[in-house]
């Protein structure tokens, strides 16, 4: 499901317009990036908890080359699923 598949979805589940249904999703992705960006936890209760995590400069190799490369720190978005979304999706079935 794409972004434009998702506001036809929420249009019809809520009776919005595409157009609010679209300001409205827009709205919700841009305050979790805040939110992130502010260096918070979003909590979506029974959905789970995106977060900000530090990962410090490593090592890595070139797997084409073998030669050793320094990868810098750096921020990035984590998400962690909950439980009752994790227990939604359990049953289904692996293509």
């Amino acid at each position: 499901m794409n972004k434009a598949v998702l506001t036809d979805v929420v249009a019809e589940k809520t009776g919005l317009t595409k157009k609010d249904a679209k300001i409205a999703i827009n709205a919700v992705l841009e305050s979790i990036v805040d939110g992130l960006c502010g260096e918070a936890k979003v909590t979506l209760v029974g959905f789970g908890t995106f977060s900000a995590v530090k990962r410090s400069a490593r090592q890595a190799r070139n797997p084409k080359t073998g030669e050793a490369i320094e990868v810098p720190a750096r921020v990035v978005p984590k998400f962690k699923a909950s439980a009752a979304l994790k227990e939604a999706v359990k049953n289904l079935e692996l293509e």
